[in-house]
């Protein structure tokens, strides 16, 4: 089953680094910002983790949760966590399955090779549950900005 804007999440569960559970459960009351991202450790995603770390405590303020998923492992998570100090936890979805509940994966052309890759793309899931917002297919600067000031706007309206 897909995401739909304004309709609930599916049904979902997946670990996070830290030891943390993360499903369409456990955070019902809170306001959880997901952003999918290809790789640990490649630039544009380090970039786009590091300007999510440095806005950590507006979104904090604004009342929501940051995750960052992704297909690498906990291990590689854990490096990568720690690496840039970054104050969110990781989603290690190794078998795909919220990259495909979200839509994300997508069939790239890489060194001239069809292969199968993450679209970067972020979802606003308010506290009811509901995904509120998307963006997919997304470029980094600015991107960050964006997303706090939807996360604000839900509070507000809240």
């Amino acid at each position: 089953m897909a995401v739909v804007v304004n309709k609930p999440i599916p049904e979902f569960e997946s670990q996070a680094t830290g030891g943390v559970k993360v499903s369409n459960q456990t955070h019902l009351g809170q306001t959880i910002v997901l952003y999918f991202y290809p790789k640990d450790n490649t630039p544009g995603c380090t970039t786009e983790a590091m300007q999510f770390r440095d806005k950590y405590k507006d979104f904090v303020k604004a009342g929501a949760q940051v995750f960052g998923v992704s297909r690498d492992n906990m291990k590689s998570h854990d490096d990568f966590k720690t690496k840039l100090e970054l104050p969110f936890e990781l989603i290690a979805d190794t078998e795909e399955k919220m990259c495909h509940m979200f839509g994300v994966v997508k069939n790239k052309i890489m060194y001239g090779k069809k292969v199968k890759g993450i679209e970067r793309s972020t979802f606003l899931i308010g506290p009811d549950g509901v995904l509120k917002q998307e963006w997919r297919g997304l470029k980094v600067p600015g991107h960050v900005e964006e997303v706090l000031k939807a996360v604000k706007a839900l509070k507000k309206a809240a």
